[in-house]
């Protein structure tokens, strides 16, 4: 894997903050990297169907994170393998496939991203369904060298109605990480995105559609729940535009994130949100979770790159 390399002429009097994000870097992938990504993508989307989850633990951290859509976060190799038996006991698997769409050498992190297809049958009704969504992995070398999977967040292009409650599977061991310590604010970053989403929390509760897009770069891609990927600023925009008109009032709103990597020009952020809300005569709190993939640009300003976003 890559490392990020100081190769750029520091220039103080044009800007201050002289770092590896001025530097130009290549975000592509080692053929072996590649090659490793493709063997776990593969192996994925045998031993899942087959009911055999526990022979995917030899790729995962100790500590992987893995973030379901409409279940809480799930930590820990063991805890993601109680994951998948429960939800083989619930669902037949009759396909399941992923695509990678790309694959990001981000410096000492490794990021793919994708889509995929899932065919199952609700054993209790025998009502078939095909599900379809985006993924993004992260993966980290670890000290033997090889890549191991830190964090695997994915959600749906589509509503699925009461199947979502179907997703639930509230005796596997997980947790609210909304309800998780903010990340302390010691450094010049973790103050740079405390600001950042203090000020997101008052864009998306006043619905300002305008200020939201102007937290994403040009060439961002955001993996957001209910839609397929918005790749590119006119499709964020576009993206935007219609989901602040789905929005309710927010009576209360906190964008908060339990852990953050300093990757040099690239910051991993696992941010979460509290909501309070009403529409209409409904009202409620909720609660969710995100991955956002920070680039400073040339001009040293934090810009969403890649963001995956899923609800608890």
């Amino acid at each position: 894997m890559e490392r990020v390399k100081l190769n750029c002429v520091p220039m103080l009097f044009f800007c201050l903050c002289i770092t590896p994000a001025l530097c130009q870097t290549s975000m592509k992938p080692t053929e072996r990297t590649v090659s490793y990504l493709n063997k776990f993508r593969m192996e994925f989307s045998k031993h899942i169907p087959a009911k055999h989850p526990a022979l995917l633990e030899e790729y995962y951290a100790g500590n992987i994170r893995l973030m379901p859509p409409f279940q809480k976060t799930v930590m820990g190799k063991g805890n993601v393998t109680l994951y998948y038996e429960a939800f083989l006991k619930r669902f037949t698997i009759h396909g399941l496939t992923r695509s990678e769409m790309e694959i990001l050498d981000l410096g000492s992190q490794v990021m793919e991203s994708g889509t995929f297809t899932l065919r199952v049958t609700l054993m209790s009704t025998g009502t078939q369904h095909t599900l379809t969504g985006k993924y993004l992995d992260l993966w980290a070398e670890a000290d033997d060298g090889d890549l191991k999977l830190i964090t695997d967040a994915w959600n749906f292009n589509q509503h699925y109605g009461e199947l979502h409650d179907q997703l639930r599977f509230p005796d596997v061991p997980s947790l609210h990480t909304a309800l998780l310590p903010n990340v302390v604010v010691n450094n010049n970053l973790h103050f740079e995105l405390a600001a950042l989403n203090r000020m997101l929390d008052v864009t998306v509760t006043e619905h300002d559609g305008n200020s939201w897009s102007m937290f994403f770069a040009d060439d961002a891609m955001s993996f957001a729940s209910y839609y397929p990927p918005n790749v590119g600023r006119k499709a964020i925009d576009d993206y935007i535009r219609t989901h602040v008109q789905e929005l309710p009032v927010f009576e209360g709103l906190d964008i908060r994130s339990d852990h953050v990597d300093d990757l040099g020009r690239f910051t991993v952020e696992y941010a979460s949100h509290i909501a309070s809300w009403k529409n209409g005569s409904s009202s409620g709190v909720s609660m969710g979770k995100d991955i956002r993939i920070w680039r400073r640009g040339e001009n040293c300003s934090l810009k969403l790159f890649r963001t995956i976003g899923m609800y608890d």
